[in-house]
């Protein structure tokens, strides 16, 4: 027997399309202009700038692609219907973006050990140019960042653009007045690992909900003595708890009944142990009732 509580308003939250479409477009120009200027340039740092931006946009694409299909709703083959794909969307994301940055410092690392003349005016001005775009795109996705996950791994990577084209626009600088053309393998190493650093977070959070472990908010002990203070209630056991996406927490469990009570007192019971996990945050819960069964009475069951 189960009973489901909702809150309201982040469900009802909607990503704004018209936002990420326009962020699109502004990233794929950028991406365009930093690869040509990359080439005409001979500059590591700028072509890392723009395959990072290359990476927002396909990390854009799939927020937008994911964000639509998370709002189909549930049917009898997707009972869930399709709320996990943010999820595996920001997971995907991450995996990607380290995955270049690892690349990307091999690479500056080879051209570091043969240092090669760059065209320090182009640098200087496609990374000013990256600065301006992707700090537009920064405040227009500032506000959906707060609310999914999703949105959130595309903000980053808009926001760690930011800095990293300031930093490349530094290099220009200093390889314009004082030709120190090293530096344009440092940048692209500091970049790579700055990319890395940013993304580790967001990958471990996808991951743990991907496999569903137990949100890092919740007590699982502290949750479970709560409900059996209750007076009704003699054991919770078969315990689990688990994340859906980066708002839907789900709790579920066995409890031990003290008496053998009707359907209607049992609802009286749902309703006290809906406001303990209304507490935590959990918004949608199953619970199976039992009354002098014989089985393991262990909070967590080893399956």
């Amino acid at each position: 027997m189960g009973h489901d509580y909702n809150h309201s308003h982040p469900h009802n939250y909607t990503v704004s399309g018209k936002n990420i479409g326009v962020v699109i477009f502004l990233n794929v120009l950028i991406t365009i202009g930093q690869l040509i200027g990359g080439i005409i340039s001979g500059s590591v740092a700028l072509l890392t700038d723009a395959l990072h931006n290359f990476s927002d946009v396909i990390s854009l694409l799939l927020s937008y692609i994911t964000n639509r299909l998370a709002k189909r709703k549930s049917t009898v083959q997707q009972t869930y219907g399709y709320k996990r794909a943010e999820i595996l969307s920001a997971f995907v994301n991450s995996v990607t973006l380290i995955a270049i940055a690892i690349y990307l410092i091999i690479e500056a690392a080879e051209r570091f050990t043969n240092p090669q003349p760059v065209l320090s005016d182009l640098v200087i001005y496609f990374a000013l140019g990256s600065i301006i775009i992707n700090f537009i795109s920064v405040l227009l996705l500032k506000k959906d960042a707060k609310e999914s996950m999703n949105i959130k791994s595309a903000y980053l990577h808009l926001l760690t653009d930011v800095m990293t084209s300031i930093a490349v626009m530094l290099g220009g600088i200093a390889m314009k007045y004082y030709e120190v053309y090293w530096v344009d393998s440092i940048l692209s190493i500091a970049i790579a690992f700055y990319l890395i650093f940013s993304s580790y977070k967001l990958l471990i959070d996808s991951l743990k909900i991907l496999m569903q472990f137990t949100p890092k908010n919740i007590n699982v002990e502290d949750i479970s003595k709560e409900i059996e203070t209750l007076n009704e209630i003699k054991n919770v056991h078969h315990v689990h708890f688990w994340q859906l996406n980066d708002k839907d927490i789900f709790f579920e469990a066995h409890i031990d009944l003290m008496e053998d009570i009707n359907i209607t007192k049992f609802q009286d019971v749902l309703m006290e142990i809906e406001k303990i996990l209304h507490k935590s945050k959990i918004t949608h819960f199953n619970i199976q009732p039992e009354y002098s069964r014989d089985d393991s009475k262990n909070l967590i069951i080893q399956h």
